[in-house]
């Protein structure tokens, strides 16, 4: 019975591993981890508006469902993590460009600020 078992978790684990070693994405994870940590701060700095930060937001979702898309069949091929990479190059200008713009919501009431007045 001891044997029986052994083989057979033994033969679970052949057909399991391979397959998730297909549709493992670290990179990707870690990239997104990353590009949200990056909007989080911006909106605590005041880098960011609200809306920035929502539209930002989309943008990581929709990174995030072509991931699961590419996912769904079991195996991710070379040329949709390269989709995914251009995906995510695509989110990662946006938020620089977003967080570099001088648009300022440092009372964070979720309202871009006034320009200062000059003297």
């Amino acid at each position: 019975m001891k044997r029986t078992s052994r083989l057979l978790i033994a033969a679970l684990a052949v057909v399991a591993l391979p397959v998730l070693a297909q549709t493992s994405t670290p990179k990707v994870d870690q990239r997104q981890a990353n590009q949200q940590q990056r909007i989080d701060q911006g909106v605590a700095s005041g880098q960011l508006t609200g809306k920035e930060a929502a539209r930002l937001d989309k943008g990581q979702a929709q990174v995030e469902k072509k991931e699961a898309k590419a996912k769904a069949d079991g195996k991710v091929t070379a040329n949709e993590r390269q989709k995914l990479q251009h995906a995510q190059n695509q989110q990662s200008k946006k938020i620089r460009h977003e967080k570099h713009d001088r648009q300022r919501d440092l009372d964070h009431d979720g309202k871009k600020d006034a320009p200062a007045a000059k003297k």
